[in-house]
């Protein structure tokens, strides 16, 4: 999922605690997080999913408590929130570490492809029909 606006708002200087915090809102609704890493303007984090929580329920728990955790700490001059929307994509247990060792790759990931380059080859990885009207927002990134 991505920030609002696309805006580089992440920084390092709370993205760890950050990362932890998602991390412990996983924790607390019966999911297992495996891996999480927040890039400046948005995030991957691979759970093992809790089969009473449904994903939208999870990634709303999570956008929520993060954002307000951001708000609360005032690390950012004006309102935090995530965009609408997000990805979500289902791995076998046989593909954990690829997926793990991929996201906690980002920073290397993302000096070669962009975000939006990346989200449109899983969406076509995954053999997802989509509209680009309904895609993330990418402002002056196209």
């Amino acid at each position: 999922f991505a920030v609002q606006g696309r805006e580089n708002l992440i920084n390092e200087a709370f993205r760890n605690e950050l990362e932890k915090i998602m991390c412990g809102l996983a924790t607390k609704h019966k999911s297992k997080p495996l891996a999480v890493y927040c890039n400046p303007d948005h995030t991957h984090i691979f759970v093992g999913l809790h089969p009473t929580i449904s994903i939208s329920k999870l990634i709303e728990q999570i956008k929520t408590g993060s954002s307000k955790w951001i708000n609360d700490k005032r690390f950012l001059p004006g309102h935090f929130s995530w965009q609408d929307g997000y990805g979500a994509f289902t791995y076998s247990k046989s593909q954990t570490d690829s997926v793990v060792k991929y996201i906690l790759n980002q920073p290397e990931h993302h000096k070669i492809r962009c975000f939006k380059d990346e989200y449109l080859s899983f969406l076509k990885k995954f053999e997802i029909n989509f509209d680009t009207r309904y895609l993330f927002e990418y402002y002056n990134h196209e």
